[in-house]
């Protein structure tokens, strides 16, 4: 991957569009067959669009004429390029997620001018930074990566938050505060930097619960936001063409120094607009909060943003190495909350194990495929995660917990797949009539939800006894029955018991018994 020209064969152009708290953002690249990629041309244009939604709840006329006008304006530009709305790519982050009318904001820009919005989730902007910061760091990874790491970005709306543990993920959370938030909470008392930082304090203290590592303990500070790349650009060295270091002391520093500035000073000295410059102090200060809870000596600043991240997931898309990486950091992710909440991870590993042998020697009769195998794998690991509050119903109480967790790389909609497989991996067969939860999902997730479910059930009830003493070797279909094979001579009463209470799904699904002998 690189942003230089290379004699790759470059024959697709790509458009990146973003609408954020402060500004749509555009980014023109060039993709080549071999999966590299340039960068053509980008701009940038302020909008109000947070200072609205977070005062107010919702994007008002005149903002939305403002940013109708940019997306016109964009759309203009496109078709210079001889880019179509097929391959622009339009994203909005928190304002929109948080605007009651986004719907409304959604169909009229589409009827007039042709771009669909896709409205990205905190957890998804994690991602994309994740690709964005990994690519900007090259073959300074491993350096940085290997440590206890944050990396953080902190826009108008949202902050976005990813620990790693020795390269593993650990955390990824959105918390719901930001430069415009931060700032309209402090204005409301006065005295800014006082009120302001106890404000982050309390949000900090809150979701700590949430972090899953103690950020004493970080050692490298990655910050991706704007507010970020502005003070990189005046302080911080280069360590590659894509990223700079700024060493801790430097950085107090320049926030030092910038904090009483007024913002028509912050635009004249910095040359950053003035809806950026609003949020620019607000922002330093958070990014210091951070850092001074951490022991990191440095802060690394990627020159790049979600846009990049998206950009590289498009040229890389099916990139295998890619794709291994996200499903480590993936089940790493899922691991680590499974431990948060105390499960039994011998138990749980044995139920993933059967789960997944039982997915991959029946994918004749299930049809899944990757993705879902993913998605078995998380609900297989956290299917007793419900226990944390009590057995009874845990089945309940574990579906809820990680319908309102997150877990980095997995959309909402995977999670609400997950959380229903672990709903139902015991206790009664879903309905569609009875069951609210269940009846929400799509029909095509229905399907996959008692596919897994089945699977989950057949695996847990292998593990009744919580012993890991069934080793599975073949299946045999014979007739209307499927039959699985153990090892060794072993007392199954247990397992018996267990599928006896479990397999009525898989039955109903597959219309095959299951026996163990």
């Amino acid at each position: 991957m690189t942003d230089k020209e290379t004699d790759g064969d470059f024959t697709r152009l790509r458009a990146i569009l973003e609408i954020g708290s402060t500004s749509i953002r555009l980014l023109i690249a060039e993709i080549a067959v071999d999966r590299t990629w340039r960068e053509l041309d980008r701009a940038e244009k302020p909008v109000s669009l947070g200072r609205d939604v977070f005062t107010s709840g919702k994007v008002s006329r005149e903002s939305f004429l403002e940013c109708l006008s940019v997306l016109q304006l964009y759309r203009e530009l496109l078709v210079g390029w001889g880019i179509g709305n097929m391959d622009a790519r339009v994203i909005a982050t928190s304002a929109f997620r948080a605007a009651r009318n986004r719907d409304i904001i959604v169909d009229r820009v589409q009827r007039e001018t042709g771009f669909l919005i896709n409205i990205v989730e905190g957890i998804e902007e994690n991602r994309l930074m994740y690709l964005a910061a990994r690519f900007a760091l090259k073959h300074d990874l491993p350096k940085f990566w290997q440590s206890n790491t944050m990396i953080i970005d902190i826009g108008g709306g949202s902050t976005e938050i990813m620990l790693l543990r020795h390269g593993n993920m650990v955390a990824a959370h959105s918390l719901h505060v930001g430069t415009i938030i931060l700032d309209e909470q402090a204005r409301h008392v006065g005295d800014f930097e006082r009120n302001g930082n106890r404000y982050l304090n309390e949000q900090i203290r809150h979701t700590a619960f949430f972090f899953e590592m103690d950020i004493t303990h970080v050692k490298t500070l990655i910050m991706t936001g704007s507010d970020a790349r502005v003070a990189a650009g005046f302080i911080g060295r280069c360590l590659n063409e894509r990223c700079r270091l700024i060493e801790r002391e430097e950085f107090a520093g320049f926030v030092e120094k910038v904090r009483n500035s007024s913002i028509e000073e912050i635009v004249r000295n910095l040359h950053i607009s003035y809806t950026d410059a609003e949020g620019f102090v607000p922002g330093l200060l958070m990014y210091r909060q951070f850092l001074e809870q951490t022991t990191a000596t440095q802060v690394v600043v990627p020159d790049v943003s979600i846009r990049e991240g998206l950009l590289i997931d498009i040229a890389l898309g099916v990139d295998s190495e890619l794709q291994e990486e996200f499903y480590s950091q993936i089940i790493a992710s899922a691991a680590t909350l499974g431990k948060k909440y105390r499960c039994d991870e011998a138990h749980s590993r044995e139920v993933t194990d059967i789960s997944l042998w039982l997915f991959d020697a029946l994918s004749l009769e299930h049809g899944m495929k990757k993705r879902e195998r993913r998605l078995l794998e998380v609900a297989a690991m956290l299917h007793d995660i419900g226990m944390f509050i009590t057995a009874a119903d845990h089945h309940k109480h574990g579906a809820y917990i990680v319908a309102h967790s997150e877990i980095f790389g997995l959309q909402r909609d995977e999670l609400d797949i997950i959380a229903g497989v672990i709903r139902y991996h015991r206790g009664k067969i879903p309905s569609d009539i009875e069951d609210i939860v269940y009846r929400m999902l799509p029909r095509g997730d229905q399907m996959l939800v008692l596919k897994m479910a089945a699977l989950l059930r057949v695996a847990d009830a292998l593990d009744r006894g919580h012993s890991q003493q069934v080793k599975l070797l073949t299946i045999e279909r014979a007739n209307s029955r499927i039959v699985l094979h153990v090892q060794g001579n072993l007392d199954l009463s247990l397992e018996l018991i267990g599928l006896e209470e479990k397999a009525d799904l898989f039955q109903d699904v597959f219309g095959y018994k299951v026996v163990l002998v």
